[in-house]
């Protein structure tokens, strides 16, 4: 399975978020997959987005929560030092 997350540029992050983003992601994503662990990548695009290759709809949907849980538990996981 692999999974793109693209952000939208017009807001950046602060420095070393994006790879930290990545690393928290693909350990949340292969402990609820385990059988099929996600390629995941991170990237600044045009607009925010998920796409989800390889996985049924109730794949994407759940790696969207897993997204949506690691957002907001940001504070937990990147020190931004």
């Amino acid at each position: 399975m692999r999974i793109e997350i693209t952000l939208a540029k017009s807001s950046p992050l602060p420095p070393g978020a994006i790879e930290a983003l990545t690393n928290e992601l693909s350990r949340r994503i292969t402990a609820q997959f385990p059988e099929q662990p996600g390629n995941v990548s991170v990237r600044y695009a045009g607009a925010n987005q998920l796409s989800v290759f390889g996985g049924t709809k109730e794949d994407k949907d759940r790696i969207s929560e897993i997204l949506q849980e690691t957002w907001e538990s940001a504070d937990d996981w990147f020190s931004g030092e």
